[in-house]
């Protein structure tokens, strides 16, 4: 019995479903996917949601399909899983002993338990499936066939040594870990050789859209609209659910468009780019270092990234100057739970190792950090920057090789996870994708961006000639430089950009000499102090 005969039997899974007329869309899918005759109306949903006009007579090994929120994904992913490991005789390609498995993998548990969720109900709901249940476990069902449902996170090592028979890759867009930087090609990388020796294995990819990167993208990009390779399926929430609220999708489309037509239109954000790729970060790493003793001949800067203790880590960074270089020594996380008041004293007395006194804090720290810190005697100073701003800075000290990290697999991926958004009227801001985190990098970046700070200071000072510069004018200058060299390495080489990188610095000295005529005395040297500041 195929798919669609296993759907319209009440003995299998029509009970699963209140009204089959809103899964029609959901249907032609299927019918695509293993190969089985079409109805008109079915080869008008295949070609609209393909862009190809090929109606395929066979069955897929490899789908990815994009689709919007509240589409229904998570329940179809859990119906492929139960009809691949009920209809079928493993028993044929599984050798004596062999357990073979069918991997449901999502983003995090949350959802992992929705998922879990979706393919015991199905199972249950089925009187002619039932008998297939041998052993319910918390994440896994196994069935008396040989076959072993499993329900795990993104995780590659989890997944390693298994027989295969199917696996379906679950929101896909929006994996993201601090164990690796591409876990989805990492996922992939496992997956694949497991099912080496499944003749009719099937590997499903199954997700809303997000950032044109990554497995889904790259899929898309390759293989939309072509007859040839995985079968991409591109829908709209309304096109697989259509009793989903129409007017409501309307109004969130219209309060933020590009955000939205994202969640339901399936269409890929534009606005979204990567932050640092890993090649950069590994340019500036310290190969085998995790950390750097006290030195008494350097003076030692500090950055704390707190928190409550419940949610999000605290961190600490520390580092020193080492002639034109800001140099990571120290780089310490405290998971949550945890009390902030032992993480403070611990952090303070690391600090004290290193002689400081003082650091700089998250602006959006609580007053309860000065306090904490008080009482270990460091003295807390809160960033005037926020941490978008800090990372900003951060991409011209990169660039330039003006930094050297640790070794840091979590602090290596916090920063290659971060995402640049281009809000409307231009403006760039940089923060953690969704569902991730940046407590370690925002640690690293700080402590990096005021050593940097110091660097730009004192060559503003000497290239001018003045034994001071007013405390107003040091954020000009300073954000200045740093949007300035922001946008630097950006840019490609283009005929003339030199002409017009010395034009808008000449523009910007100016309006420095306008402020500051009686400590700013030297045009010609202007583009020398910006270079020297990083």
């Amino acid at each position: 019995m195929d798919i669609i005969k296993s759907i319209q039997d009440p003995r299998i899974f029509k009970d699963s479903f209140d009204d089959l007329k809103t899964w029609k869309a959901w249907e032609t899918y299927l019918k695509a996917l293993f190969g089985l005759k079409m109805s008109k109306e079915d080869v008008k949903t295949y070609k609209k949601c393909t862009q190809n006009k090929a109606v395929p007579k066979k069955a897929h090994k490899t789908s990815y399909v994009l689709s919007g929120r509240r589409s229904g994904k998570s329940k179809i992913a859990a119906l492929i899983s139960v009809f691949i490991a009920t209809s079928r005789d493993w028993s044929k390609v599984l050798s004596p002993g062999e357990q073979g498995y069918i991997f449901l993998i999502a983003n995090d548990k949350p959802q992992a338990r929705i998922l879990k969720r979706y393919v015991s109900g199905i199972l249950n709901q089925s009187s002619g499936l039932r008998q297939f249940k041998k052993k319910e476990l918390s994440w896994e069902i196994e069935l008396n066939n040989r076959i072993t449902i499993a329900v795990k996170t993104k995780n590659f090592r989890s997944i390693r040594g298994y027989t295969c028979v199917a696996a379906i890759l679950e929101e896909l867009a929006f994996w993201r870990s601090e164990e690796s930087a591409n876990p989805d090609y990492e996922i992939l990388a496992a997956i694949e050789p497991s099912m080496l020796t499944i003749e009719n294995s099937l590997l499903v990819g199954i997700s809303s859209v997000y950032a044109k990167r990554g497995l889904l993208y790259d899929q898309f990009k390759k293989y939309y609209g072509k007859s040839k390779g995985p079968l991409i399926w591109k829908s709209t929430t309304l096109d697989m659910n259509p009793i989903a609220d129409k007017q409501k999708i309307a109004e969130q489309i219209r309060s933020d468009p590009t955000k939205y037509r994202s969640e339901y239109l399936s269409e890929f954000r534009g606005d979204i780019e990567s932050y640092l790729g890993i090649e950069d970060l590994e340019r500036i790493t310290a190969k085998g270092v995790k950390f750097r003793n006290y030195n008494p001949e350097y003076s030692y800067y500090g950055f704390t990234d707190p928190s409550g203790g419940r949610r999000d880590s605290m961190t600490l960074g520390i580092a020193h100057r080492d002639n034109e270089k800001a140099v990571l020594d120290v780089l310490l996380e405290r998971k949550p739970p945890f009390s902030p008041e032992s993480v403070v004293k611990e952090f303070s007395e690391t600090l004290k190792r290193y002689r400081i006194s003082s650091i700089q804090s998250d602006r959006y720290a609580g007053s309860w950090v000065q306090e904490s810190f008080s009482k270990n005697d460091i003295h807390i100073e809160y960033s005037e920057f926020s941490r978008s701003e800090i990372y900003t800075a951060f991409i011209p000290i990169v660039m330039n090789n003006r930094t050297v990290l640790l070794e840091n697999q979590k602090l290596r991926t916090q920063f290659s996870n971060l995402e640049r958004h281009t809000r409307s009227g231009g403006q760039d801001v940089i923060d953690h994708s969704p569902g991730s985190h940046d407590d370690v990098a925002n640690a690293a970046a700080g402590v990096i961006r005021i050593i940097s700070d110091s660097f730009c200071m004192q060559s503003l000072v000497e290239s001018y000639g003045v034994s001071e510069i007013p405390e107003s004018g040091k954020d000009r200058l300073r954000r200045e430089a740093i949007a300035w060299l922001f946008d630097r390495p950006r840019k490609k080489k283009r005929k003339g950009e030199d002409e017009v990188d010395q034009e808008k610095i000449e523009t910007e000295i100016t309006q420095w000499e306008q402020e500051f005529e009686a400590e700013l005395r030297n045009k010609d040297t202007g583009k020398d102090v910006v270079f020297k500041c990083w």
